[in-house]
């Protein structure tokens, strides 16, 4: 009798015939996703000898729900049940990747968080916060500059080459050659960690890369036998020369060209802050023209407020309109000229400055008001640029600066902020390029390396 009694445990009248073949079709349901998703095939096989209870285990939380909610009748219905029920839980890797992140947020996934960010934006330049980020023996005033790039504290192509050339003014005049080194070799390799310290605070201006170059085609032409007191003043020297003949003097010199296209009565547009443009509005008020200045701005950084208090402080004050961009086809109808900015321009006569230029510019065109563009030359890139999409940098969510009264935007898993600095404004739109080498039609802005004397700035 012992030998029924142990052999009693395996006959098949344990659970309903009827029920049985629904469960084991359940299982391989499971098996499937659990093959597909979680490569777990071979666990799922050793699993299923052993009856239901193992694999019951592998494919709980699926068998459950079934089984409550829906229970199948024939095969091709338990399949459906299975796939949809499979999508909520195990949707880590899913097919189609805005359905199965909805899903996985509503369903509650344990632990996992969905990326909701716009990939196609991820090559643009992000500032991030250079703090805890000091690598390398960088030099305090590049630290300080770091953190103010960072905070856009400074801010405009101008501004941040001339901070970045005083300061390493204090770097060099710091700077001591090791022994059995020359300056004009060790110098350019303590600089290198400096330059890669303001790049990680901030990316590179176009304005900061051609000066840096230059910098560092002076020093490899530095005479060796010189004194090393004698090497550094003769450095500074000449970063002074740069900031003086490439960009005060320019400025003076564009404010006296663009002067001369304004008269009396005429309504200016501008856009945003340039400090160029500040300069030749200033100027020509200074010499007793009187005209009116409409100042459109945009968010984030709404430069424009502080280009209206400028104006507006001016003795006498000027005559000014402050609006946002979403206005500009309701006032373009009254502007004479358009006064613009740039950040830095291409060698195909495209300009690349804050976002919404292109908008202006292009507005502008199509009511046939002149648009010219004050750019200095030291801006010029001998590279060729179709869209502000390939080349951008993004502005921290947290200069989104709203008015009081109103909710400020914060990211959230279904919510990415983005805020691109700079477009690109087609040569076909601007009318003029406002150089210190005079007035240059876009198409001719390739000719700026001649007009200096040199093959390369």
């Amino acid at each position: 009798m012992p030998v029924p009694t142990s052999i009693d445990p395996l006959p098949r009248s344990g659970p309903p015939a009827s029920h049985q073949p629904s469960q084991k079709l359940m299982t391989k349901a499971e098996r499937r996703e659990l093959q597909e998703r979680q490569r777990a095939s071979k666990l799922a096989q050793k699993s299923a000898p052993g009856g239901g209870a193992s694999s019951t285990l592998v494919g709980a939380p699926a068998t459950s729900i079934t089984s409550k909610q829906k229970p199948p009748s024939t095969p091709s219905q338990k399949k459906f049940s299975g796939d949809v029920n499979g999508a909520g839980p195990r949707s880590a890797v899913p097919k189609d990747t805005n359905a199965s992140a909805s899903v996985a947020v509503d369903d509650g996934t344990s632990g996992r968080s969905v990326s909701r960010g716009l990939r196609i934006f991820s090559h643009f330049g992000l500032t991030k916060a250079v703090g805890h980020s000091i690598k390398g023996d960088i030099h305090p005033a590049i630290i300080r500059l770091g953190l103010l790039f960072s905070e856009f504290r400074i801010c405009g192509a101008n501004a941040r080459c001339i901070a970045t050339l005083t300061a390493f003014k204090n770097v060099i005049q710091d700077y001591t050659t090791p022994p059995h080194n020359t300056l004009s070799r060790h110098l350019m390799t303590h600089l290198s960690p400096q330059i890669t310290h303001l790049v990680a605070a901030r990316p590179m201006s176009v304005t900061m890369g051609n000066a840096i170059r230059q910098l560092k085609l002076e020093i490899s032409g530095s005479d060796i036998d010189m004194i090393e007191q004698d090497a550094k003043d003769a450095l500074c020297q000449k970063i002074d020369n740069y900031i003086r003949d490439r960009i005060i003097i320019a400025d003076e010199v564009i404010q006296e060209l663009a002067g001369k296209k304004i008269n009396d009565g005429d309504v200016i547009l501008t856009y945003a802050r340039s400090s160029v443009v500040e300069k030749i509005i200033l100027n020509a008020h200074e010499e007793g023209k009187r005209f009116s200045v409409i100042v459109v701005d945009s968010r984030p950084l709404l430069e424009g407020k502080a280009l209206l208090k400028k104006l507006t402080n001016a003795d006498p004050p000027i005559h000014c309109t402050y609006a946002l961009l979403p206005a500009v086809p309701s006032l373009i109808t009254e502007v004479t000229t358009v006064l613009l900015g740039a950040h830095s321009i291409s060698s195909n006569g495209s300009v690349y400055s804050r976002a919404g230029t292109a908008l202006v510019a292009m507005m502008a065109k199509g009511h046939s008001v002149p648009v010219m563009v004050c750019c200095e030359t030291y801006k010029f890139s001998e590279g060729v640029m179709l869209d502000g999409f390939g080349k951008n940098e993004l502005a921290p969510a947290r200069f989104s600066k709203v008015p009081k009264n109103s909710q400020e935007l914060t990211p959230t898993p279904f919510l990415e902020i983005l805020n691109p600095l700079y477009d690109l404004t087609p040569s076909t739109c601007i009318t003029a390029v406002v150089t210190e080498v005079g007035l240059i039609p876009p198409s001719s802005i390739s000719s700026i390396p001649l007009a200096l004397g040199k093959t390369t700035l």
